[in-house]
């Protein structure tokens, strides 16, 4: 095998073969960033350009544009619903993984009856669609109004809950399966020093999860971020999310003479901005995460 296609790492973990040459390589990846890019380029243009040139199929503008992106703060209410999407998505993502993490060290650390089956649980959730559970939830949170008496449907704390419960599966799943990775004799050296459950998993596991910590609280909050289905149903004007004011601006401006495109465009990318400014702070926690690699 030529030494193109395969190579020794300075780590001596043994030769790396590549499974494509170079030339090909380099033609696959820019196909690919070409299907990836031409997407979000095209909304960059077209959110500077102007709506009757994206009418007319115009992919790059003839015109500059930028005050769609002041108008999108008036007409779609984009403000309001970047401000509840941050605040639910942030809670449930923050919520999440911290109480993901404390069911995923008692599976992982205690064995007792029903751990097997609470796993398998676990993974047997994530195949339930969400349109099946939207009339159940609805109807759970209205008859949970009637009997409490305090309105619950139209309320943030009834997206917090649905997200919460959603999220909450798969991430106590990543939680697990990143604290599998953590040797069990940092727990014994802690109680050794007559550190108590509660210090071990503080000041002991807490410190050394962060990257699984990030993976499962991204995950929930790109869950609360990109929902419509349900913030469409439990959400009123006053707690209307981002994508929701998305949806509802871009059905309002069906039947026009010309949709307002820039304005939707700049919108969405406005929307995406924390999302990928997200990914680019935590990069490195989200590699480390996803490998489930644990503690060398």
């Amino acid at each position: 095998m030529t030494g193109s296609t395969r190579r020794r790492t300075g780590s001596g973990t043994g030769p790396v073969t590549r499974l494509l040459p170079g030339p090909l390589r380099v033609l696959v990846i820019g196909v690919l960033l070409v299907v990836v890019l031409a997407p979000v380029l095209y909304m960059v243009f077209a959110s500077v350009n102007s709506d009757l040139s994206v009418a007319e199929g115009a992919f790059l503008p003839t015109s500059l544009d930028l005050g769609n992106y002041l108008r999108i703060w008036s007409t779609v209410e984009l403000g309001r619903g970047l401000a509840n999407s941050l605040l639910v998505a942030g809670t449930v993502a923050a919520g999440c993984a911290f109480v993901a993490l404390g069911s995923a060290y008692v599976l992982v650390r205690y064995a007792f009856r029903g751990r097997l089956a609470i796993l398998r649980g676990l993974l047997a959730l994530q195949s339930i669609p969400g349109t099946l559970m939207l009339l159940p939830v609805f109807v759970l949170f209205a008859s949970a109004a009637q009997l409490l008496g305090i309105p619950v449907i139209g309320t943030r704390w009834a997206l917090f809950v649905t997200y919460l419960t959603f999220a909450l599966p798969f991430s106590t799943w990543v939680m697990v399966t990143y604290l599998r990775g953590l040797p069990p004799e940092l727990d014994e050296a802690a109680r050794v020093d007559g550190a108590s459950a509660w210090q071990v998993l503080t000041r002991v596991i807490l410190p050394l999860s962060w990257p699984g910590l990030v993976v499962a609280g991204i995950f929930a909050l790109l869950l609360g971020w990109n929902d419509v289905l349900f913030a469409s149903v439990l959400t009123n004007p006053d707690s209307r999310t981002a994508a929701v004011a998305l949806q509802v601006f871009g059905a309002t401006q069906e039947g026009g003479a010309i949709p307002v495109y820039g304005q939707l465009m700049a919108a969405a990318l406005v929307c995406a901005a924390p999302v990928v400014v997200l990914y680019l702070v935590f990069q490195r926690y989200l590699i480390s995460g996803l490998t489930a690699g644990g503690v060398k």
